[in-house]
């Protein structure tokens, strides 16, 4: 896979699913993390571009409130993923990043991250 990434990504060690707000659908598990947008992996494609409000469920272990967090990103790419065709790794770019969101993220690459 191309990558793309203009910041250095980090890979996080904790199962976290990664569903549509509004509709309740699971799009995959968060597979990698900055402070500007995600990977998932999931088992559905998205049109690039699409916008959603994603809800990232992080696990109570690692202690960050809150444990969901919501934040509007569109899709910036969407591929199937070479070793297994029934997979997609999908980036979202996050387009309301504030204060709070930052200090959320920030703290979750601190404590939860390889």
């Amino acid at each position: 896979m191309l990558d793309r990434r203009k910041e250095h990504r980090e890979k996080l060690t904790a199962f976290t699913p990664v569903y549509d707000l509004h509709t309740g659908a699971l799009l995959g598990y968060l597979a990698d993390l900055t402070l500007h947008g995600l990977r998932v992996t999931g088992g559905h494609p998205l049109k690039v571009n699409k916008q959603a409000t994603l809800a990232i469920e992080f696990p109570k272990a690692i202690g960050i409130e809150p444990a969901r967090f919501t934040v509007l990103a569109h899709v910036t790419h969407c591929a199937a993923d070479g070793e297994n065709a029934s997979d997609y790794n999908i980036g979202f770019e996050f387009l309301e990043v504030t204060a709070e969101r930052l200090r959320v993220i920030e703290a979750v690459l601190k404590k939860y991250r390889f």
